[in-house]
Parts: structure tokens; sequence; C-alpha cells
């Protein structure tokens, strides 16, 4: 039960992720974005390892925290930053829960096993959902959306990598991998802010909304979901991405105003079901 609230409590943080980028990143820029989030939340997880007594293990473990760093957390963070100058926070949420069927694929690649036909029916629903978001959603046909949709896509499948790479790798402590990942990333994501600096002064909200972007969504959100992927199989992990789009799509209705239309619904359904129905192959 206890692993269950925690992953609740985790897509409802990350729902939230995509609201905060909405509402940053068109004022101060992606690079921007992804660079104080990272820093807020690496300086909030040395603390945290400090106070824990957890050390970083770097010359063990330094291949592993960069290879994390960028395939978990700069790449996508980056990506998704990208994406949400384009895309409103529900759509971003929606293609977030693609990271579970690509989770999926790269699994099965790397152990070299096969895909069940109901594997292989909530992959095809769950892609023809983004097929469908793609073409027929009214925010996804806006200038720059079908590009802003791929980078969505490619933030998820680093995810997919990034949680089979944790699953399959060596066994590092949690905080460690959480902390060094991190930080791993916030070294390789430093030159983005040469090339897309600051926009414009950001006001106090967006200044809240890239605190919540580094310390919650980022540094207590990595802590739980690294502590549960040492503890279960990496696509039960993964299936929060079935639950945040719940979240993404409720912050986003409560306090930008976004609207849901039908192809919103259905694709997100088609995108849903297919994840559900992978998730169900997982367990039998």
């Amino acid at each position: 039960m206890a692993g269950y609230l925690r992953l609740l409590f985790l897509a409802a943080v990350w729902g939230s992720s995509f609201l905060f980028m909405r509402l940053a990143v068109p004022v101060v820029g992606a690079g921007t974005v992804v660079f104080s989030r990272l820093v807020l939340a690496s300086v909030f997880l040395t603390v945290v390892c400090r106070l824990a007594g957890q050390p970083l293990l770097w010359r063990q473990y330094w291949r592993n925290y960069l290879l994390l760093g960028l395939l978990n957390t700069g790449l996508p963070f980056l990506l998704f930053g990208l994406a949400a100058e384009r895309l409103p926070a529900g759509l971003l949420s929606i293609l977030n829960a693609t990271t579970t069927l690509w989770g999926t694929v790269v699994g099965a690649i790397w152990a070299r096993s096969g895909l069940t036909p109901l594997t292989v029916a909530g992959l095809a629903l769950g892609f023809l959902g983004v097929a469908g978001l793609a073409g027929l959603d009214p925010a996804a046909v806006q200038q720059g959306a079908p590009v802003a949709i791929l980078c969505g896509l490619t933030a998820t499948l680093c995810y997919g990598l990034g949680a089979t790479a944790t699953r399959f790798g060596p066994k590092i402590p949690p905080l460690a991998t959480a902390q060094g990942s991190v930080g791993a990333a916030t070294l390789m994501v430093l030159p983005v802010l040469w090339l897309d600096p600051p926009h414009m002064v950001p006001g106090p909200t967006v200044l809240a909304a890239l605190l919540a972007l580094g310390l919650l969504c980022s540094g207590v959100a990595y802590m739980i979901y690294f502590d549960l992927l040492a503890r279960y199989r990496a696509q039960q992990v993964l299936s929060v991405a079935f639950l945040i789009p719940l979240f993404g799509l409720l912050w986003g209705c409560l306090f930008l105003g976004e609207q849901v239309g039908w192809s919103t619904l259905w694709g997100g359904a088609a995108v849903l079901g297919g994840t559900a129905l992978v998730n169900r192959a997982q367990r039998t």
C-alpha cells in the first residue's frame, strides 16, 4: 500500500511539472528553466545526502551517473522544455504516458525477450492514440506543434532507456543515484544556458514555478522515483506515467484554463488504455 501511495504522490507531482513549465518556459526560455531546475534539485539532493550520511560514490559509479544524467534527466528535461513552448500542459502529460510503452520495448530488447500478443496490442493502441492526438488535437496542428510532439516522444524514449539502465545496472543506493545523475545532468546542460539565455526577468509566479520544478518535481520526486526503482520492476514503476495525464489535465484546466476537446479525450484514452494493457501483460 505504501508503494502505491508514493506512486500516486509521484504522479501528482510530475503532473504539475507540465503546469510549471508552461508558466516558466515562455518567459525565460527552455534552457533557463532546465538549468535552474537541475541546479536547485542538485543542491537539495546534496543536502539530503549529507544529512543521511550517504556518500556519492563518484569514483565507482561516475559512468552510471553520466549515463543516467543524460537519459533520465538532462536530455528529457530539455526536450520537454522545448515542447512546452508550443503544447499545452494536458497534451504534454499525455505524451509523457508513452514512457511505459517505450520502457516495455527497450526492456524486451535489453533482456532479449519476446513480446506477448497482449503487449503488442497495448503498444499498438498506445501509439495509435499518439498518432490520433498528433493529427486531430487542435493544439497539435498549430505551427511548430509536430516538432514539439516529436520532442516529447523522444523525451519519453529517453526515460524508458534510463529506467531500464537503472534496473539492469549496478545496485547503487537510490539517494546516490538521484544526486549523482542530477549533478551530472547539471554539468551537461550548462552549455545550453549559453545557447538559450533568459528571455526576460522572471516575476514572482515564474520564480515560484522554477522553485517548484527544482525542489519538488525534481529533488523530492527523484528521491521517491529511484527508491521505487530499487524495490520494484522498471515497468511497474514506469506505470506512474499512466496516472500523470490525469493530474496534468486537471492542473492545466484548473490553473491555466486549458480546454479539453474530444480528440484529446479519445487520444489520451487510447494512450492510457494501451499502457494499461502493457502493464497487465507484464503481470501475467
